[in-house]
């Protein structure tokens, strides 16, 4: 098999191995759902899938990534490569990066 071909075979397995890790993931803890900071200018969707969205300002994909919740301590792993984490001070309330952020109740 030629290098060039065998690395990019590699790469590719080793891509589809971590995707397919990160969708198996099922959190199962009471925290799902969209967190906002009081002004709503940084918005964070916990999925149900261990995957989160966070939109800032005007974007609405700022950062992706996959996160996990131990207890009320979640860590995340942003898609970029960057780790940060929190901590869920109550049902309602997440601190996270130096900033609150309030849960966004569901509307019908």
């Amino acid at each position: 098999m030629r290098p060039a071909f065998a690395a990019l075979v590699t790469a590719t397995l080793s891509f589809q191995s971590v995707e397919a890790q990160e969708t198996n993931l099922q959190p199962n803890h009471p925290y799902a759902g969209m967190w906002v900071t009081d002004d709503n200018r940084v918005r964070h969707e916990l999925l149900p899938n261990g995957r989160y969205v966070e939109a800032r300002g005007q974007r609405e994909r700022a950062y992706e990534g996959r996160y996990e919740v131990d207890g009320t301590h979640i860590e995340y792993w942003d898609d970029t490569g960057f780790t940060a984490d929190g901590d869920f001070v109550d049902a309602n309330t997440l601190h996270h990066g130096g900033m609150i952020l309030r849960r966004k109740p569901v509307t019908p």
